[in-house]
């Protein structure tokens, strides 16, 4: 799709079709293809595959399209149809592109003219710098007709008239916008635009997660392609509404934030695609410590529709799992390492919720499993205990409620163990079944769900449904003659089938929570491995960080993406880190460690222990300051509200401050630079202030002794 641009638009141009984007008032119009009589000084920018939709944030961020830059076919995941991973965005605005398109070869052989405007050459005739007449780098659509230059001469007189009234009409309706609306306080406008863009392309090019098809729904599985596209995972269908309202369908690009990878298999004589699917919803969207739970409709955090794909000619057979936060009103605030877990709302308005949530999913699945894998005590013992309570209050046959202290089980890192929680759901997975269908039609559907949860639904999670494709595969393999009954999954199949689902765990875990998942090596190999073990514990620091320095201003323009931001009360300056200094300067106090998990101590020695303290105690303080960043680019996105927390995060402040919440602040900051003092120190050692710990003599602990 070729793009245009002129003073006033950017203008897509494919086939007989173009649309018409303004770029001061936000706009689409559709016309025909050439219908550019009314254009001056257009030229061709590139080209795009697709626009993902428009972006904006009255009072903070002026309106800017999202267009698909690169993207990279991923294979075919529904025959014929292929998929395509976006690499790259572009962003235009009112100003130029941020980036350079893909260049268009159709017109990339023009040369360069640019048409002097009357206006410029009055100038450069009294003496202006000849510099302003200079050939333009970009490629002139219309350089070298004669017969259009002189159109565009004798249509201008008319063009500058209406563009004139134009602007009076847009400067009023602005001032009247500016005078009605309530809230912003901008700190640095172009400070924030910068930052919001940044993060735009940090969330679509570096994140792998986004992924369209051309002629084909990829928001349903196979088993609901009739359907019409599925809300739940059209990521992007805030953005696209206003050109959603046009009527046309070519212009509107659905897409999906998820993973697709699709591998081709081989067993025997045999050639076949094995694929994995993992849908995000769009709703509560957002990273780990900034969506928890569920929300008044009955929307989960983090949840996420996976479907197994196996293609061998004519036969597609697939079958899919849900993951999801447990649906109940929960939280997991401050900064300590490992917070406990609180629950937020009382149980008649966390049941109204969960009966919204489980009405939806019975009425899409027909029947769910739901596969608990919090502890059954210690701190996450409250969650496990209210949603099994809201379920036994829900009372419905079509419910299976199933639970599995995963930590207890497996701990000593023996997550084999996984084996005897699938043996037990052998029987309601053989009744579950599976889709499958051929040129003909559907041979039969799945009948029920696995419904999987941890805490953030990710590392547990993964390897729970990982174990459960594996069973559900070797049945598959069975029904179309491909192994024999009651045999395991064939050599050939285990480096693809591993592969497929440690990486979906991977990029689901960087959505969520900003690292690749934890526990990786066991999907990838099925081996629990000291290396593994470390690798773990970079990525639980690396969460730690983002989650506190990056998750806020995420989420803020992930909300803004969902069309979740509404209009704000008058907002006004702080300076948050100069208290934060202050608090931070008298917080040094002895705080004692947290306890380890996971380890057989008798067959570690005691240097693998310390490591293990030191990293995980990090974990926390490594993975929670971006989460407050990276939730406002979210919320941003999808047009969520969007809290006080991300406000701050985008520029400005909450004009009401809430004693307790200050309060609670301090304390999280106390808590804190404890925890940090402790990994310096120990628990038994009391910091002696700056020459205390650097020249002190150690006997004595005397500064007077090294002080020069």
């Amino acid at each position: 799709m070729e793009v245009f641009q002129t003073e006033n638009y950017y203008i897509f141009v494919r086939k007989e079709k173009s649309l018409w984007w303004n770029r001061s008032t936000s706009e689409f119009q559709i016309k025909c293809g050439w219908d550019l009589s009314s254009v001056d000084d257009i030229e061709c920018i590139g080209l795009t595959h697709g626009i993902v939709g428009t972006i904006a944030l009255q009072g903070v961020l002026e309106p800017h399209l999202i267009i698909v830059k690169e993207a990279n076919p991923v294979g075919v995941l529904y025959a014929p149809h292929l998929v395509y991973k976006i690499k790259s965005i572009c962003i235009l605005g009112a100003e130029d592109p941020d980036s350079f398109l893909l260049p268009c070869l159709k017109h990339n052989s023009s040369t360069s003219i640019k048409t002097v405007p009357s206006t410029i050459s009055a100038q450069s005739s009294s003496g202006t710098s000849s510099q302003n007449a200079s050939p333009s780098p970009r490629n002139r659509l219309f350089e070298s007709s004669a017969l259009v230059n002189k159109t565009w001469g004798a249509v201008k007189s008319a063009g500058s008239t209406i563009k004139n009234t134009t602007e009076k009409a847009a400067a009023i309706a602005s001032n009247q916008v500016k005078s009605t609306m309530v809230g912003m306080v901008v700190k640095d406008p172009v400070r924030i635009e910068k930052r919001v863009m940044d993060e735009l392309h940090r969330i679509f090019d570096d994140s792998d997660s986004f992924y369209y098809s051309l002629d084909c729904d990829i928001t349903n599985n196979l088993q609901r392609r009739e359907e019409s596209p599925d809300d739940r995972f059209y990521w992007n269908r805030t953005m696209v509404q206003d050109i959603a309202k046009l009527g046309d369908p070519t212009w509107v690009l659905p897409i999906v934030q998820g993973f697709v990878q699709i591998e081709q298999c081989v067993i025997g004589n045999e050639c076949f695609t094995l694929a994995l699917v993992s849908r995000r919803s769009r709703y509560r969207a957002g990273t780990r410590y900034k969506r928890r739970g569920i929300d008044e409709n009955g929307h989960c955090a983090n949840y996420v529709e996976t479907e197994q794909v196996l293609s061998l000619r004519q036969h597609q057979i697939s079958f899919t799992q849900v993951r999801g936060s447990v649906p109940v009103y929960w939280s997991q605030p401050g900064y300590k390492y490992r917070p406990p877990p609180r629950l937020d709302r009382d149980d008649e308005e966390t049941h109204n919720a969960f009966k919204k949530h489980f009405n939806e999913e019975l009425s899409i699945y027909q029947s769910v499993a739901i596969i608990n894998l919090v502890e059954q005590s210690g701190k996450e013992k409250i969650i496990g205990d209210a949603y099994a309570s809201h379920v036994l209050r829900y009372n419905s046959e079509k419910l299976i409620y199933v639970t599995f202290d995963f930590h207890e089980y497996c701990r000593g890192m023996r997550f084999e163990n996984v084996s005897s929680l699938i043996e037990a759901l052998a029987p309601e997975a053989g009744s579950m079944g599976f889709h499958w269908r051929d040129t003909n039609g559907a041979i039969c559907n799945q009948k029920s769900v696995f419904r999987v949860n941890c805490m953030d639904c990710l590392d547990r999670t993964n390897v729970v449904q990982t174990a459960l494709g594996k069973a559900v595969l070797e049945s598959q393999l069975v029904k179309l003659g491909l192994a024999p009954p009651y045999s395991q999954l064939p050599d050939q199949l285990k480096i693809p089938f591993m592969v497929l689902w440690a990486n979906n765990g991977d990029v689901i875990s960087r959505q969520y929570a900003g690292t690749n998942a934890l526990k990786g090596d066991y999907t990838r190999t099925g081996e629990r491995k000291l290396t593994g073990l470390v690798k773990d514990g970079m990525n639980s620091a690396n969460r730690y960080l983002i989650q506190h320095f990056a998750d806020s201003f995420r989420q803020s323009c992930i909300d803004l993406m969902l069309g979740n931001l509404p209009v704000y009360e008058p907002l006004t300056e702080d300076d948050p880190y100069e208290v934060l200094f202050k608090v931070a300067s008298d917080a040094l106090i002895p705080a004692r460690g947290p306890s380890l998990e996971y380890y057989n101590y008798g067959l570690m020695s005691a240097e693998h222990i310390l490591v293990e303290e030191l990293i995980y105690s990090t974990s926390y303080y490594l993975a929670r300051f971006k989460d407050t960043y990276r939730q406002a680019t979210i919320d941003m996105m999808l047009g969520n509200q969007i809290s006080a927390e991300s406000v701050n995060a985008l520029g400005g402040q909450s004009g009401v401050v809430d004693e307790t919440d200050a309060l609670e602040g301090a304390e999280h900051a106390r808590l804190l630079v404890e925890d940090c003092r402790r990994q310096l120190l120990g628990t038994t050692q009391h910091p002696l202030g700056a020459w205390g710990l650097i020249d002190a003599d150690p006997s004595s602990c005397s500064r007077s002794v090294e002080e020069k």
